[in-house]
């Protein structure tokens, strides 16, 4: 399935910053909206700034357009105020990109073992994220960093108990 580029994408100014505080909150919000559908069609958990600018999404090579690096970065600290984004280094160059939180992560895993009748079991954080039972399932393939804190939220709501085990981390769910 190809992504679904919003009308905006193939709009020249959309690629400058605009001047106008109201003007430029409506295209932030675009932007950030455009970067989340973005990841999530490409399941990206993670993006390098000066990448960044040559992806697809900050990059519009039809038009013959794209964001500068500035304006990446503050597309970025606007996702990192809504929660959407985490910074790896004080240089701000590497973040971690939520474009879904991890307690909306916690919920879905928590619905499939729910659903599946495994209450009660125990996993290992590989089965969950890759084994083939959750192949069919949104959060297989998801990165170890976003299954931990999707589980430490569900262990804070009393739904499940992260445990050490011989090769790793596992995880109980009640």
């Amino acid at each position: 399935m190809s992504f679904e580029w919003p009308w905006q994408y193939n709009f020249p100014p959309f690629f400058t910053l605009q001047p106008n505080v109201d003007t430029r909150q409506k295209q932030l919000a675009a932007w950030c909206s455009l970067v989340l559908s973005y990841c999530r069609h490409q399941k990206l958990y993670t993006l390098d700034v000066l990448e960044a600018q040559e992806s697809p999404v900050f990059n519009n090579k039809k038009i013959e357009r794209k964001l500068s690096v500035e304006a990446i970065q503050v597309v970025f600290e606007e996702l990192r105020k809504k929660g959407n984004l985490e910074w790896l280094d004080k240089n701000k160059s590497r973040c971690l990109i939520m474009w879904r939180r991890p307690e909306e992560w916690g919920k879905l895993i928590y619905q499939w073992v729910s659903k599946n009748g495994m209450v009660n079991s125990v996993f290992t954080l590989y089965e969950l994220a890759n084994g083939d039972d959750t192949e069919k399932e949104e959060f297989h393939g998801l990165e170890d960093w976003m299954l931990l804190r999707s589980l430490q939220a569900l262990q804070a709501e009393g739904k499940a108990e992260i445990i050490t085990m011989d090769d790793g981390k596992g995880v109980k769910f009640f």
